[in-house]
């Protein structure tokens, strides 16, 4: 029987390469590239590294999209073999060989600035710079200037960990629960935090801190519900369901259960899940994730201090590729989800099941967690026989799925599109085959090339998430310190500041990705505003590719510097093609200004106001798209009721942004 997930010949050639040459592809600032790792002697001292050599940047993704597996495979080889391998360890023995002359001059340890070689997504030349400045911090001869000195001491994230002080002073004990999806990994770690006397549940999304939240009033605790938009505080309450960003590091539970642990290797979002595992002050701490994850929860928990416990656990019902690709939608079948990656695809999509007779679901990022909950809950119902779905049903949702169809296998990745990550590829994948709903899962792609491009993915062994470089973002005392050290007043200049010098002192931690934070910081610094509030505006989650949002933004900000109040402006509706769009972006307004209320009620007094006007925008949303479902169904029933008489009008079809 011809295995399902096998890969094509130069797939597998791809592979083989890579492992044989301990490479890894990565995808770095919009580009393909090679992570390598190996081992350097140098006079008898062994020097692991693990990074991008310079010349390993394979293209972007879109020019690596196009390529067929044997030019991908010829361009691998090209980039690195025996030559470039060689090159690039002469590049870091003649970096390793300085640093360890400074060394043995100073009587001082090399083994942190050494250690810069291990930075899994970074350029060779940028981690050599790196370990000599580090080595030069040690010596404390830098070229820098007074003020850069003092930024580095300021930046100092040697002690980080210790900065949690309650944390720090407890004895933990870590139980890491990893599998993969559908593993049932959730489930003891919340039976658990039910029957402690107090606990926290930290969650990647608002919709997962509210089904928690909901799962732990049902067992009849006196819980609260704590996210950044979000506050529903009992006066008694033992438990919180937070989203992980929101942890209060001072208060003291007996359990605490952090989800989606893998994350702590996310750019943008890594910061919080290192926070959390440093700060959380609970006696026992349940971390549930990824296999993947085991070694950096290792390291990350030696680092920390506290005993670790690992349970591993398998899928509850096996996971199949099915032999064939759909090809056509009279293959689908209810209890089918159909995946696609942007809204205008998933809404498209829909269109296409209603027309062969299915009600449909509609999941995508855009939606507001509770649209998408009752999205979701009209499929597990039964009210709706298919779901249509972004990767955003990856995770929080529960949508037992039949059988899991990948309509492409490409996603933005916001610089081009590109084939989509494997651990992505899994976990959507997971999805299918809910144990207790459906003996066994099923995957399948569209067409050919995504069927045989998601059985490569879901084949390929996950690679381990690096133990060291865990991300760090800056509070707003670290950037105080710096503030006063240098004397320093530009927001912009102080991130850019911490982002410059996190590595000189501690190579377990990396500034995390800032890029959003410092262009909202630009404009901020030309407003009459204070530092604690330039930081907290430009943390609000407010995306800058909305107009109406980033718009929105800067007019709350100009009303802060000039002291006055930021009413909530109720939003006009909007009819026609674009009501939908407007609606969600009008939902995200909401939950903008509720956010910025809980933090600035003297500018923002709206913010329940903003609450009720954030649900009801999301029921608005939810109807809207049924009362879509609904025209397209009726057309649909039209179309062919004319097709049986002979009469064929087209039917009404949505165009769409």
């Amino acid at each position: 029987m011809t295995d399902p997930f096998a890969a094509s010949p130069d797939d597998i050639a791809i592979d083989d390469y890579l492992s044989e040459h301990r490479a890894a592809l990565v995808r770095a600032e919009g580009s393909y590239a090679l992570s390598v790792h190996g081992e350097l002697d140098i006079d008898g001292l062994a020097v692991p590294y693990h990074l991008v050599p310079d010349e390993g940047f394979l293209g972007k993704s879109g020019k690596w999209r196009k390529l067929d597996a044997a030019s991908r495979l010829e361009l691998v080889m090209a980039r690195w073999n025996a030559d470039s391998q060689a090159r690039l360890e002469k590049q870091l023995a003649a970096c390793a060989r300085e640093v360890l002359t400074i060394a043995g001059r100073e009587s001082l340890d090399p083994s942190r600035a050494l250690a810069a070689f291990q930075a899994k997504y970074e350029l060779a030349r940028v981690r050599c710079a790196i370990a000599l400045d580090r080595i030069a911090a040690a010596q404390g001869r830098e070229t820098a200037t007074r003020a850069a000195q003092r930024a580095r001491d300021a930046v100092n994230l040697a002690r980080y960990p210790e900065s949690f002080q309650t944390a720090h002073a407890m004895q933990r004990h870590f139980i890491a629960v990893l599998g993969p999806t559908n593993s049932g990994k959730t489930h003891a770690a919340m039976e658990h935090l039910e029957k402690a006397a107090s606990g926290i549940y930290l969650a990647p999304l608002r919709l997962l801190a509210l089904e928690n939240y909901t799962r732990l009033q049902k067992a009849g605790i006196a819980v609260s519900l704590i996210t950044g938009e979000q506050r529903k505080l009992h006066p008694e309450a033992t438990h919180v369901a937070s989203t992980v960003e929101m942890l209060n590091p001072e208060r003291i539970v007996e359990v605490a259960v952090i989800d989606e642990i893998q994350l702590l290797d996310d750019p943008d979002r890594g910061a919080a899940w290192t926070a959390a595992v440093c700060g959380v002050p609970a006696a026992t701490v349940y971390l549930l994730g990824a296999p993947e994850a085991r070694e950096a929860i290792e390291s990350l928990v030696a680092r920390v201090g506290g005993t670790l416990e690992v349970r591993t656990m398998k899928r509850k019902s096996p996971l199949e590729m099915d032999k064939a690709p759909l090809l056509s939608l009279s293959h689908l079948r209810a209890g089918d989800v159909l995946i696609a990656f942007s809204r205008r695809d998933v809404l498209n999509w829909r269109d296409k099941v209603i027309e062969k007779g299915f009600s449909v679901s509609a999941i995508y990022g855009n939606l507001s967690p509770e649209v998408r909950q009752a999205q979701a809950e009209r499929f597990v119902a039964g009210e709706t026989q298919v779901v249509v779905a972004t990767d955003a049903i990856g995770m929080g949702l529960n949508t037992p799925a039949r059988r899991v169809i990948f309509t492409t296998s490409s996603k933005w990745d916001g610089y081009a599109e590109g084939t989509i990550a494997a651990p992505l590829a899994r976990q959507i994948a997971g999805r299918a085959g809910r144990f207790g709903q459906h003996e066994a899962g099923f995957v399948a792609g569209f067409d050919g090339h995504t069927h045989k491009t998601i059985a490569a993915l879901l084949r390929q062994k996950p690679e381990p998430l690096p133990t060291s470089g865990f991300f760090v973002a800056p509070n707003l005392g670290y950037l105080q310190e710096i503030a006063d050290a240098t004397g320093e007043t530009s927001l912009r200049a102080l991130l850019g500041l911490f982002a410059k010098h996190i590595n000189v002192h501690d190579e377990f931690f990396l500034p995390a990705n800032l890029s959003e934070q410092m262009e909202k910081a630009q404009w901020l610094d030309t407003l009459s505003l204070s530092l604690a509030d330039r930081f907290t505006l430009s943390l609000c989650p407010v995306s800058t590719k909305i107009a109406m949002l980033d718009r929105a933004l800067r007019d709350w900000a100009a009303l802060r510097a000039r002291g006055r109040r930021a009413p909530l402006l109720r939003m006009e509706g909007m009819g026609g093609r674009h009501q939908l769009q407007y609606l969600e972006d009008t939902c995200k307004l909401y939950a903008a200004y509720a956010w910025l209320g809980y933090r600035m009620p003297d500018t923002f007094p709206d913010g329940e106001m903003a609450q009720l006007l954030m649900q009801s925008t999301s029921e608005k949303i939810d109807a809207l798209l049924q009362v879509q479902n609904a025209r397209q169904r009726k057309d649909h029933r039209k179309h062919t009721a004319a097709n049986k008489a002979g009469r064929n009008p087209p039917p009404r079809r949505f165009t769409r942004k």
